[in-house]
């Protein structure tokens, strides 16, 4: 594993250690739908101080190298099949959105009626996470009926096969865009909630929304990495070689 740099893109510093995912989710660096920058480029959006960046990230790998010989190390999903990664995203963070989303839209609705007088930011955050499940909900409909099934369809082909998108590159761009409307969405959450810290006059119901709404926005930002990072590069590279197999 190489030592992080400020050349490094920060997508490929999590794909080559996913627990440097948590020192980007502190300074609040896009690691996810902004994958590609480059380290230096992401902490100067996110106006954090690169050194302090740096320091945390080999601080962090120190810990996680000590982490995996106690324990079983994280998944390198770019060593594993495509198929196997959409089975994962099916079965981890598509199966957590289905429990939380609701959840949390009957919880939204408790607590704007209950304090949307006291902290009129609360129609705001309603109205932004309204947003965020109206992208979600048929996002994932898309990919688990579409994009999937053409991935799985790719993986398993001997030469190119009749795709009815025309091409995979048609619906990954297509979730890529919607990633980003999801990705806006959470930002204008987090600023609005403050980090996603409920008021000191917050009853359980308020408190325990935004803590909803941290771990969506954590695990969202980790499925998303997933997808934009490793699943999407390796759906696009397994069109190429079939393609290139089938040129006269």
């Amino acid at each position: 594993m190489q030592k992080p740099d400020a050349e490094a893109r920060v997508g490929d510093l999590v794909i080559e250690q996913p627990r440097r995912a948590e020192v980007f989710e502190k300074w609040g660096i896009d690691y996810c739908c902004g994958g590609s920058a480059t380290l230096a480029t992401a902490c100067r959006q996110a106006g954090a101080e690169l050194a302090d960046v740096l320091r945390e990230l080999e601080a962090c790998d120190a810990h996680a190298q000590q982490r995996d010989q106690q324990q079983k190390p994280a998944v390198d999903w770019r060593q594993r099949a495509a198929s196997e990664l959409c089975q994962h995203i099916e079965q981890t963070h598509h199966a957590r959105l289905r429990e939380w989303l609701p959840r949390a839209h009957q919880m939204m609705a408790k607590v704007l009626e209950a304090h949307g007088q006291r902290h009129p930011e609360l129609a705001e955050v309603a109205r932004y996470y309204q947003a965020l499940e109206n992208e979600l909900v048929p996002h994932l409909m898309k990919e688990e009926q579409v994009l999937f099934p053409m991935i799985r369809q790719l993986e398993n082909a001997t030469s190119m096969p009749p795709l009815h998108c025309g091409t995979v590159q048609n619906p990954v761009h297509v979730m890529i865009e919607e990633h980003e409307h999801a990705g806006d969405a959470l930002k204008q959450l987090r600023r609005l909630t403050g980090g996603f810290c409920a008021p000191e006059d917050a009853c359980p119901t308020y408190q325990a929304l935004y803590a909803l709404l941290a771990d969506l926005e954590k695990d969202l930002h980790e499925h998303i990495h997933k997808e934009n990072n490793i699943l999407f590069p390796k759906a696009l590279e397994l069109e190429r070689r079939l393609a290139e197999s089938a040129a006269p």
